[in-house]
């Protein structure tokens, strides 16, 4: 799938769904990041907006990036409707396009998980290079399917923390891996319903 392609397809799915008018950070954002300083991060595929948000009224300078229109500029409304547009830049981009120029503290990409081909674990290593020294990627996969999952195939199976690490191929002079577990949460779908989910968290820290 093109990038036009997988652009028409998350519009799609975004304009179909109600705009948020609170949406919520994702939980392990809040767990990994509230006693971090704030700084400059990087929020990849920033959907509905809930972690942008929440970083941005926390202190940090958001770069949030999408590869919907729609959910970019959902976001960007509502950064100025709670006085928090001049923390958040919000921008329609293909995630597999450069960043050159750019550094952050932080770096968060949360189920970063597409129905078109895309080169992921470069991508995330990409990513990780843009972290200035002492800051952080945090990834969180989908490690079970939610009943309102897009991909309800049944034999999908989920990388690992551990793998997904390795696959970045990052070097352990540079990295250091302070994170790799599968926790438990209830979680609430788009429509309403809990479900009890697997997450995959991967918490990488630059040293140098």
């Amino acid at each position: 799938m093109e990038t036009s392609d997988a652009a028409t397809y998350w519009d799609k799915v975004y304009a179909e769904r109600p705009a948020p008018a609170d949406p919520q950070p994702n939980a392990r954002l809040v767990e990994t990041v509230t006693a971090l300083p704030p700084g400059d991060a990087l929020d990849l595929g920033c959907g509905g907006g809930g972690d942008a948000l929440w970083l941005a009224s926390r202190g940090w300078r958001v770069t949030a990036l999408d590869v919907s229109a729609v959910a970019a500029t959902r976001l960007a409304r509502l950064a100025r409707t709670r006085g928090l547009s001049d923390r958040i830049t919000a921008k329609q981009h293909d995630v597999r396009a450069s960043l050159l120029g750019l550094r952050f503290d932080l770096v968060t990409a949360h189920y970063f998980h597409t129905p078109y081909g895309q080169d992921r674990a470069g991508i995330l290593r990409s990513a990780a290079h843009l972290l200035r020294p002492g800051g952080r990627l945090l990834v969180v996969d989908h490690g079970s399917t939610a009943p309102w999952s897009w991909n309800q195939d049944p034999d999908v199976r989920y990388p690992t923390p551990q793998e997904v690490a390795a696959l970045m191929r990052l070097s352990p002079a540079q990295w250091t891996v302070e994170r790799a577990d599968a926790p438990r949460r209830t979680a609430v779908g788009p429509d309403g319903r809990t479900a009890e989910v697997i997450d995959h968290v991967l918490l990488i820290l630059r040293s140098e």
